[in-house]
């Protein structure tokens, strides 16, 4: 809507256009109506002010030129919900100015229905970062994760649901050694996010055996209880350890003097005390973090001023970003299972074999895997189909919520490790097999997947008597086919392997397709390589935190 004073004519007026976040749009454009009753000029010509309701993404995505954006959009002026869109074009190489200010303040909360936060009482007083991580948690599903469903912000779409990964992220690492957690609960969300924070809301009140806890801004939960007047209305949920704070930067993009005398004028009216009383009462906070009087709680909010947690910066911000949108990709992985003799040893003290430690872990392991997961399963030692081929297909690659066998492919894959047994004579082909496996998962590579191939295997090694690729073939043809613009990463578990001879081949082999070795002694330390450091290594190289393995 445009806005002009009655006595400027079409002919000396600077026309000011403005794209602000749809969430403080109404606010906004209030200032504009302010604005244009009162003569202001800038050496002489007037000043009328056009404001655009534009989701920040789009913008963004405009400004990069990358991304899905809905329209032509280049504003004179942006206002979007927060800075972290300004490193996210950084990342782009777009180097964003200062900002001349900031339109208001809204803090990032936890929000769940009135009647399910009363449920929520027992386990989640005070609420927190920390207890909303560990509900998400997909490598811990028998923890709070049966009584919270937590549900995530497209965090692609909203800053709110980029800043509540960025807070969560930041606490886990204040409380030392949580990157792990952290990529468990990338997975868990990847599946549970909603697009919107209406459909969020929506969601809160559905029926369910575990309560929805949701995440947006202190703003959105006060304005979904007054527009729409809910008989069990949302509730804000402010976390104990300090939120991330939607600043609602205000960025002069102009490069013309005229406007940006105009931007500067529009600017001032949107900072002043006027400005700032019609920002309250659309929701908002000052960015002293003071709210109107109807931050209150029967509008499902609290006046308190929330601890602010710092913005991280910018190369911690996409860090998280980049995580995100590596887990949101699809996954194509091939479980190479190997079957030989030395499979039956004990893998520690308890004596457990290697074989059976590796498929009790493998049938927890699914767990962190969505249903649209492509997976798929190989069993290897030699001659297993005829002289010199040392590898059968067990379950082929496919979803694993797919049918297959009258059953699904992860309850199909569940049974086959139930049933698959060392062979006690076998030998090991492991060299024949990872490269039939490679030039598998080469010809079927899909660029919109992550391609990785899972070696469980024990200490010995290659040791094929048929002779086969030796050591120092399989690293060359490995190094050759490895193509970083479309990348198939072998990731390695080997048991009890204690040889420095062995190690170091193993690590080569990993290292030469951009991949990790591990290398457990025990029981235990196989579930801790395949539920924290293997879920972790899904999201190299762009996981928050420490370095790759």
């Amino acid at each position: 809507m445009v806005q002009k004073n009655p006595s400027c004519s079409s002919s000396d007026t600077i026309k000011l256009s403005v794209a602000a976040s749809p969430d403080i749009h109404p606010a906004v454009q209030k200032v504009a109506d302010r604005f244009a009753k009162e003569p202001k000029d800038v050496d002489g010509k007037c000043v009328s002010v056009s404001v655009k309701a534009v989701g920040s993404a789009d913008v963004a995505n405009a400004i990069a030129g990358t991304g899905p954006t809905r329209a032509k959009i280049d504003p004179d002026v942006w206002i979007p919900d927060s800075r972290i869109w300004l490193a996210r074009l950084a990342k782009q190489g777009v180097p964003a100015p200062k900002p001349a200010g900031s339109a208001a303040y809204s803090p990032i909360v936890m929000t769940a229905s009135k009647a399910g936060a009363e449920q929520l009482k027992s386990v989640f007083n005070p609420a927190s970062w920390t207890t909303l991580m560990s509900a998400a948690n997909a490598a811990n599903p028998d923890g709070l994760s049966r009584k919270i469903r937590v549900l995530g912000l497209d965090p692609t779409q909203n800053a709110a649901g980029l800043g509540a990964l960025i807070a969560g992220a930041s606490v886990l690492k204040a409380n030392n050694g949580g990157d792990d957690l952290f990529v468990g609960v990338l997975r868990r969300l990847v599946d549970n996010t909603v697009p919107t924070p209406d459909s969020m809301f929506a969601t809160l009140t559905k029926a369910s055996a575990r309560v929805p806890v949701g995440v947006a801004s202190e703003q959105a939960v006060w304005a979904h209880n007054m527009k729409t007047s809910p008989s069990n209305p949302a509730v804000a949920l402010y976390p104990a350890e300090g939120t991330i704070i939607l600043d609602y930067p205000i960025i002069v993009r102009t490069k013309d003097r005229n406007l940006r005398k105009a931007a500067e004028l529009f600017t001032a009216e949107l900072t002043s005390d006027a400005g700032r009383k019609l920002v309250q009462e659309h929701g908002f906070r000052t960015p002293d973090g003071k709210g109107g009087s109807l931050l209150k709680p029967e509008n499902g909010v609290s006046a308190k001023k929330p601890a602010e947690m710092p913005l991280p910066d910018n190369a911690s911000i996409n860090k998280v970003a980049q995580a995100w949108n590596q887990l949101r990709m699809g996954t194509r992985l091939l479980a190479l299972l190997d079957i030989s003799g030395t499979m039956l040893l004990p893998a520690d003290r308890t004596g457990v074999s290697r074989m059976d430690a590796i498929k009790n872990i493998t049938r927890e392991g699914l767990r962190l895997f969505p249903d649209k997961a492509e997976i798929g399963t190989w069993v290897f030692s030699d001659n297993l189909r005829g002289q010199g081929v040392d590898w059968k297909e067990v379950v082929p690659m496919g979803p694993l919520g797919a049918q297959i066998g009258g059953m699904t492919r992860r309850e199909y894959i569940e049974k086959t490790l139930r049933e698959v047994k060392a062979i006690p004579t076998g030998n090991t082909g492991l060299n024949d097999t990872l490269w039939a496996a490679y030039q598998k998962m080469l010809k079927e590579y899909t660029p919109d997947k992550v391609s990785t191939i899972l070696l469980f295997t024990d200490g010995v090694g290659n040791d094929d008597p048929n002779g086969g690729i030796s050591n120092e073939e399989i690293l060359r043809k490995l190094r050759q086919a490895y193509d970083p613009k479309r990348p198939v990463s072998i990731l390695i578990i080997s048991v009890n392997t204690t040889k420095d001879e062995d190690r170091a081949q193993m690590t080569a082999i990993a290292k030469a397709t951009g991949g990790a070795a591990y290398f457990p002694q025990s029981v235990l330390e196989i579930r801790n390589i395949f539920l924290k450091g293997f879920a972790r290594r899904l999201c190299a190289p762009n996981c928050p935190g420490s370095a790759q393995s």
